[in-house]
């Protein structure tokens, strides 16, 4: 039982992560490949938030969800006039750098040692220490953030970004501020991205940079390629699926060392083979150009 309640955990935090990202690059068009940064900018200020400042867990969630979301403006205002491969690069430089800078900077983060001791968080007295109550509270949690998006994406400023998406000249003509639009909509998505974090390390009760590289990023952007995007329903399907695949190989009996290649095997063959035969996803609405 315990097993199934650390599936739905994990499935919770993620979709938040894929549906967050899904904001950025099915509804807006940017391929961004530093998502795991701001996963990871949102768990470091929400646990040096609490360990430190002795805070609760909602004021460090929602410091850490600020923190992200400020910390945005500094890959996304410099790169408003980078498009395409240009843009990806400059995400992956930001990747590159937080990372980094979680590695390096022991006096702050532990660097390689990690923070252990996280505490579970705690609401009202309330504390959540065993997995069914942490299950309730990120499936609530990844409720609120499903509204909340689909809210986003449905209301005039969701669809300003899909005309961005769709033609960025045509909503240029249009009168629509097109630098700023970016900028919101990444800001959102790494303020969402910051909440997975926070929930991420009040679950773990430890955090590490290896937790937050560039392999997470595409992790991440490798659940709404499968999925699909431009909705809600093709992240949540990719999020089920690579979540439930590499514990479907658990019980293949297959050594550890191996399992965790081929689980990178696999992945690489499902982008392919989505790529070639079904570039929208399974349930997406955006074309992959």
């Amino acid at each position: 039982m315990n097993y199934i309640l650390h599936i739905l955990i994990m499935m919770s935090i993620y979709l938040i992560l894929a549906l967050s990202l899904n904001l950025i690059v099915g509804f807006t068009g940017l391929l961004s490949m530093c998502h795991a940064a701001f996963y990871g900018i949102g768990a470091y200020i929400s646990t040096l938030l609490i360990m430190n400042a002795h805070i609760g867990f909602v004021p460090a969630l929602a410091l850490a969800v600020i923190g992200a979301m400020l910390l945005s403006l500094t890959i996304s205002v410099p790169s408003l006039r980078l498009k395409g491969d240009y843009f990806v690069l400059a995400a992956l430089g930001f990747q590159i750098i937080v990372f980094t800078i979680l590695y390096n900077w022991i006096g702050l983060t532990r660097g390689p040692y990690g923070i252990p001791g996280i505490p579970r968080p705690a609401i009202l007295g309330l504390e959540f220490g065993s997995l069914g109550l942490f299950l309730l509270l990120s499936a609530v949690i990844a409720a609120i953030c499903i509204g909340l998006l689909h809210l986003i994406g449905n209301s005039p400023f969701g669809r300003v970004l899909k005309a961005i998406r769709e033609d960025e000249m045509a909503a240029a003509a249009l009168g629509k501020d097109i630098p700023r639009f970016k900028v919101v909509a990444f800001a959102i998505g790494a303020g969402f991205a910051a909440v997975s974090g926070s929930l991420f390390a009040g679950y773990m009760g430890y955090i590490d940079p290896t937790s937050f590289t560039l392999m997470e990023s595409v992790f991440i952007l490798s659940i709404i390629i499968i999925g699909g995007t431009g909705n809600i329903v093709g992240p949540l399907i990719g999020t089920v699926l690579m979540i439930l695949l590499p514990e479907i190989l658990r019980f293949v009996r297959m050594p550890d060392a191996i399992a965790a290649n081929v689980r990178q095997i696999i992945y690489g063959l499902l982008i392919i083979l989505i790529m070639r035969f079904r570039p929208r996803g399974l349930l997406g609405e955006y074309k992959f150009q």
